[in-house]
């Protein structure tokens, strides 16, 4: 689809989600109790402009509206239908919207996906009727879309509020509880939105998809999303590139730190790079800031809204109250943020002003601090500093009892060169409240607080990802495909690793005792000894190795005890000879790994590597592939590995090997047929890096 059919698509689905001239209720309720009631109640008091539909068999009026007994006999055109009826009867009404030419269904309905075999052969009937009416469905399990302007179809007994908060704020939710708890958030606060998704079960429309929609209008200021699961990666992708290109920051609050699946995994890297760390390799890359803390979620937009992009991570901390502001310094550096140094301009402002403020990285205003002018000519000196890359604003009490006091001097900075927080310290709705609708980002919290910066100062723009070859791509490719099974034994993934550029020692296999003594003849001892299987691909763990081999006669018994001990430890495994290699001595040890993520795509691992990868857990990701600058950048993120670098006279080793060797892994990420490869231990050497070990799995596991 080119750029201009998708955006024109992209409005026409944006019409039908928020803004139908039509909208049939389909299994609305007589009986004002029921939750298949509430939908038509809340158009209503929340202002539709449009028609209201209601589809009930046993009923010719709903709450004064006229109703229908099928979508067939209602008037036409309508653009929405909200579905509304038993599980099994969902997917005839869908096949009812397609007859009636309607754009787009929401399905509140359950008993899908969620409920067994059963629940899924629906699920997949659904999805079939929509295809073949070309209706696009959102849930089923959706709780419904809410537009501030007018159209809140919705069963969520949070819009029996009397007024929706309006704002600009995009929300896409796969919690359908979490629309009504933003909602009363937001009322309270002084925060509005612009429209709410329930996105239910996914079974068509995604959450990127629902978001382009809602990037067509120039009123959305921020997309946030409360995700449970990355369902459809392109499109999210699709979404964080139009969104950075509109300038519309997108936030996430992602649940879990699930460690499931990880236990399949048949590389270290499968358990090193857990679920949750996936995901944030993976927002990372897309340039969706990510938040752990709820309110963070919709109190720190703003932050992200026309400041620029961040330059640095050293904020100035100013506050009325010292307890307040050493509460967000220590906030702020426990999520290494940097503090601003002392600044001479600011300590001039505040020694014209007769205030003795400053020092140790935080701007003491005392109770001068409730002065208009002196806290505009601070903010003003820091927004100018070249030394200061963010401000955060603490105001203390006068915040709850003096609310003009407290905001006045605050009014005019939203569009600030430099993002600026405001963490109030008591109580203050009604400061809150004012500030945040000045455009201000204001926090309850001094975490919250300190995560919204944290996460403002590390958002960079979505990544692109460099190009493999597409010849290096299909040779390996042809490699792998000439290897029969779904694990390749260490021999035949080291000619992957050669083609990549990542070499080991010396070695040759040996399928017999008098060819290991020839092996050891001809790469000079000592050597290390290992069994060679795809069945076992951690042959440490299962004494499938001998180190320190010094002679060739050793290392014919060796040969011998090796195929003996595995064949009695694993007598099903496929034992294809023992691998004859030089030892060789390093100044150190790093693993690398890759991994494509069944949903969530390929993402390569940078750690401590040896047999104490797992324990350490001294790791950092990304999405794959990634040029050398990138695997510099993961460098500077694993802490062992900065004891290679000559700390205190230890020996240095070549680093720039081992960015070369991530880069090179990375480059997997070409090949389809490939879910995990792993080098473990890679050998940091005073020159090069050499693969002591070499795993590769083919897609699905061993």
């Amino acid at each position: 689809m080119s750029p201009l059919d998708r955006e024109a698509a992209d409005r026409a689905l944006a019409r039908a989600l928020f803004s139908p001239g039509a909208v049939a209720l389909i299994g609305a309720s007589t009986d004002p109790r029921k939750n298949t009631a509430r939908p038509l109640r809340y158009l209503r008091k929340h202002g539709f402009a449009g028609r209201l539909v209601p589809i009930n068999p046993g009923a010719r009026e709903i709450d004064g509206v006229p109703a229908f007994r099928s979508l067939a006999e209602a008037p036409h055109p309508v653009d929405h239908a909200f579905i509304m009826v038993a599980a099994e009867a969902v997917a005839q009404s869908v096949r009812d919207c397609a007859a009636a030419g309607v754009r787009c269904a929401t399905i509140l309905s359950d008993g899908f996906g969620e409920a067994g075999a059963a629940g899924r052969a629906r699920e997949r009937a659904v999805a079939e009727a929509a295809r073949e009416g070309g209706v696009r469905l959102l849930g089923p399990n959706s709780i419904g879309v809410i537009d501030t302007d007018g159209f809140a179809c919705s069963a969520n007994a949070a819009l029996d509020m009397p007024e929706l908060p309006k704002g600009g704020y995009g929300v896409i939710s796969q919690s359908g509880s979490m629309i009504g708890a933003l909602l009363s958030h937001g009322a309270a606060r002084g925060i509005g939105f612009r429209s709410l998704v329930s996105v239910g079960n996914e079974i068509d429309l995604s959450v990127g998809e629902i978001g382009e929609a809602m990037l067509t209008d120039p009123r959305c200021t921020a997309i946030l999303l409360f995700l449970e699961a990355i369902k459809d990666r392109d499109a999210l992708a699709r979404l964080a590139h139009r969104a950075e290109a509109a300038g519309t920051p997108v936030l996430a609050y992602k649940l879990g730190r699930s460690k499931a699946g990880q236990a399949l995994a048949a590389s270290h890297t499968g358990a090193l790079s857990g679920d949750d760390a996936v995901v944030d390799a993976l927002l990372d890359h897309l340039g969706i800031a990510r938040v752990r803390i709820l309110e963070t979620l919709y109190e720190a937009p703003p932050l992200f809204i026309g400041s620029g992009p961040a330059r640095g991570k050293r904020v100035a901390v100013v506050t009325t109250t010292g307890g307040g502001g050493a509460m967000v310094v220590d906030a702020m550096a426990s999520q290494g943020l940097e503090i601003a140094p002392d600044l001479p301009e600011v300590k001039a402002v505040l020694a014209a002003h007769g205030v003795a403020g400053g020092g140790h990285g935080l701007i003491d205003l005392t109770l001068a601090g409730t002065r208009p002018d002196l806290v505009r000519e601070v903010l003003a000196a820091l927004m100018e500093s070249p030394e200061v890359d963010a401000v955060t604003m603490v105001i203390g009490s006068s915040s709850q009892f003096h609310p003009d006091l407290a905001v006045a001097p605050l009014k005019g900075f939203a569009g600030s060169p430099k993002p600026l927080a405001v963490y109030l310290v008591p109580a203050a709705e009604t400061s809150q409240r004012m500030l945040a609708e000045e455009g201000l980002a204001v926090f309850r919290t001094a975490e919250a607080c300190a995560e919204g910066m944290r996460a403002r100062l590390e958002r960079r723009a979505p990544v692109a990802a460099p190009a493999v070859p597409p010849a290096l791509s299909r040779e390996m490719e042809a490699m792998l495909t000439a290897v029969p099974g779904s694990t390749l034994d260490e021999v035949a993934a080291r000619e992957v690793f050669d083609r990549l550029g990542l070499a080991g020692p010396p070695g040759r296999l040996a399928t017999t005792a008098e060819e290991a003594g020839a092996a050891f003849a001809e790469i000079g001892g000592p050597v290390v000894m290992k069994i060679v299987s795809p069945d076992i691909p951690h042959k440490s763990d299962a004494g499938g190795i001998v180190l320190s081999v010094s002679t060739a006669a050793q290392a014919r018994t060796v040969f011998e005890t090796l195929m003996e001990t595995q064949r009695a430890a694993h007598p099903a495994a496929d034992l294809r000879g023992v691998l004859v290699q030089r030892m060789v001595e390093g100044v150190g040890e790093a693993i690398i790994g890759y991994r494509r993520d069944p949903l969530m795509g390929p993402v390569v691992m940078l750690g401590a590597g040896g047999v104490l990868a797992e324990l350490i857990a001294d790791t950092t990701l990304r999405v794959a592939p990634v040029d050398l600058p990138t695997a510099r950048e993961m460098l500077g993120e694993v802490r062992s590995l900065a004891a290679h670098a000559g700390y205190r006279d230890r020996p240095t080793g070549d680093l720039e090997a081992v960015a070369r060797a991530v880069a090179a892994l990375s480059h997997l990420a070409a090949c389809e047929s490939v879910a995990e490869a792993e080098i473990n231990p890679l050998l940091i050497g005073r020159e090069g890096a050499l693969a002591l070990d070499a795993l590769i799995v083919k897609g699905g596991q061993p």
